[in-house]
């Protein structure tokens, strides 16, 4: 159907439209148009072509689907990429990423890894993403000027962080910004407590006050590892979720990041509280800090979404990749070949992430009403043939080089391949710039 009688400012006719809700979908020669930055139309392909529209686009060999929604991440941490690799998650933090952040991160090293993160999704079909970061003011600039779209969750830690002294202040600071950007139609600031383990009880009982208040939502690391979790059993006598829910932290708003230890009394607090779990896969596997049981929660109800964590510890933002990983690993951990299949996967990397983020009744599904935050990827090259389900094929068989289009509120950020509104060679030269200084400086 169409919401009225008024020219379409685009109709995309692909040869498959995947809208994830309903769940399972595909429908083959449909059209879809946009009008005003939102979805107008979904329609047969002969019904479509009946409408008015300023521009019409034929997109043959692809799927069209919503945008992926990276829903954890560290964006700025690209300039780190590789630089500590294949060692364990507290030697990689505590002697080399946490020494090199209280080095180098800066204004300057936050807006240039953020623009190369961000690029770096788009290319890779990534319309929405998460980032948990310092100096969230700088990041939430570079997501506005690049028409992106995300959460920006404001780190909060016991000790100081670059650009916070304390962290009262990083609270401020995120009420603050909270406050400025209320009304932007593409940023959603969050409140980023690190982990149990580094934020106390008395700071988490400010966030969970101010949090509430303002209907935010909370973006936090959760059991990561066997570690943080027999460490504070040690400690404390309580799992680190127990003690969250004691707090009063869990619940629709909440995001817990990896969740690659759970008992069944951890399962039955997610289940309770309504949180949302963020898958990190790669970031797991390469730092051994263990595997979520996927398809545990979501046969139980849980919300799972999928994020790539961030560029030092995967090494890349490709969502893509990272959901063919969640779905052979949930088949792995589950002892069971029909573990989160690819229709199911596809839907943790969209609609899932949208809803773990409060965002569910704006993106993450192609339907009438909602932002047109789409991705095209195109399906007609010889290692996609020949193709019996479309979404199976993309899962299992097609890499972030078959992105062909992006679309966020309507608006083309990724023509043929070709990022539309940002210097792909000023920010490589960048991005080489920042790796010279930095090993030049830590040899």
């Amino acid at each position: 159907m169409t919401t009225s009688a008024a020219p379409l400012d685009l109709l995309l006719l692909p040869t498959w439209l995947v809208p994830v809700e309903p769940a399972g979908v595909v429908l083959k020669e449909h059209g879809l148009g946009i009008r005003d930055g939102c979805i107008a139309f979904i329609g047969p392909r002969a019904a479509a072509l009946k409408l008015a529209a300023k521009e019409v686009r034929e997109l043959p060999g692809m799927l069209l689907s919503p945008g992926l929604v990276n829903a954890h991440g560290h964006a700025a941490m690209s300039l780190f990429r590789g630089l500590a690799d294949d060692l364990p998650l507290m030697t990689w933090l505590e002697k080399h990423i946490w020494p090199a952040e209280a080095k180098w991160v800066d204004e300057a090293f936050v807006r240039d890894g953020t623009n190369l993160a961000i690029a770096e999704q788009l290319k890779g079909g990534i319309t929405c993403f998460c980032d948990m970061y310092f100096y969230p003011k700088v990041a939430s600039d570079c997501v506005h000027n690049s028409g992106m779209r995300a959460q920006i969750a404001m780190p909060i830690l016991d000790f100081p962080i670059p650009g916070a002294s304390s962290a009262d202040e990083a609270l401020r600071q995120a009420i603050e910004l909270f406050g400025d950007l209320k009304h932007h139609p593409r940023i959603k600031i969050a409140f980023g407590p690190h982990a149990p383990y580094t934020v106390s009880d008395a700071n988490l009982e400010k966030i969970r006050v101010v949090a509430e208040e303002l209907d935010a939502t909370i973006h936090m690391h959760v059991h990561e590892t066997a570690f943080e979790v027999q460490q504070a059993v040690e400690q404390t006598g309580e799992r680190p979720l127990a003690r969250l829910g004691r707090l009063g932290l869990l619940g629709p708003r909440f995001q817990a990041v990896h969740m690659t230890q759970i008992s069944e009394d951890d399962l039955a607090l997610l289940i309770e509280s309504n949180t949302s779990v963020i898958h990190c896969p790669e970031s797991n596997l390469k730092l051994a800090s263990g595997f979520c049981p996927v398809e545990r929660l979501w046969q139980a109800g849980v919300n799972v979404a999928i994020g790539t964590d961030g560029a030092a510890s995967n090494n890349d933002l490709d969502l893509l990749g990272e959901t063919r990983t969640a779905a052979m690993l949930a088949k792995a951990v589950a002892g069971s070949a029909t573990a989160l299949d690819a229709h199911r996967a596809l839907r943790m990397a969209t609609l899932n992430g949208a809803r773990a983020m409060g965002l569910e009744s704006q993106i993450g599904s192609l339907e009438v009403g909602k932002a047109a935050d789409m991705v095209a990827f195109d399906l007609s090259g010889l290692a996609q043939q020949p193709i019996y389900d479309p979404v199976s094929q993309l899962i299992y068989a097609t890499g972030r080089d078959c992105v062909k289009h992006l679309w966020v509120a309507g608006k083309p950020l990724l023509d043929d391949r070709q990022l539309t509104r940002m210097d792909e060679q000023q920010l490589t030269a960048t991005a080489i710039a920042w790796g010279q200084r930095i090993s030049g400086h830590s040899e």
